[in-house]
């Protein structure tokens, strides 16, 4: 099991043990994270799981990639280190890291986001 702490939108935080092998969306919604709708079940589809991962568990968790970039252009206040919960497996090794909820998962917009030349980073 991991701990995560998750950030929701007004600031609160909640500290929460997940199971190895689940989503971060699985364990928010499991543990009624404010701001983490999953309207799509974590199929990487809706981007109502977007949040940001603190900078120094980034590297670990990995940055976005593909499908799930495609989805974050529909997202609102996308940042090098959003992520879709959903595509976050949790593992044991993480033991406490941090994900702040956007408060935005609702909010699905139009527009381009063009991913820098490495993949790793949205512009």
């Amino acid at each position: 099991m991991a701990k995560i702490t998750f950030i929701e939108p007004d600031g609160t935080s909640k500290t929460v043990e997940a199971t190895d092998g689940r989503s971060l969306m699985d364990a928010a919604v499991k543990n009624g994270i404010k701001g983490i709708q999953a309207e799509c079940g974590g199929a990487c589809s809706c981007a109502t799981c977007h949040g940001y991962i603190e900078d120094n568990w980034i590297e670990k968790v990995g940055y976005a990639v593909d499908d799930e970039l495609d989805m974050l252009e529909f997202a609102s206040d996308v940042q090098k280190n959003s992520r879709l919960c959903c595509q976050i497996k949790i593992t044991s090794s993480l033991e406490v890291y941090y994900c702040a909820i956007t408060g935005h998962a609702g909010d699905v917009i139009n527009r381009s986001i063009k991913p820098h030349k490495n993949s790793r980073y949205l512009w």
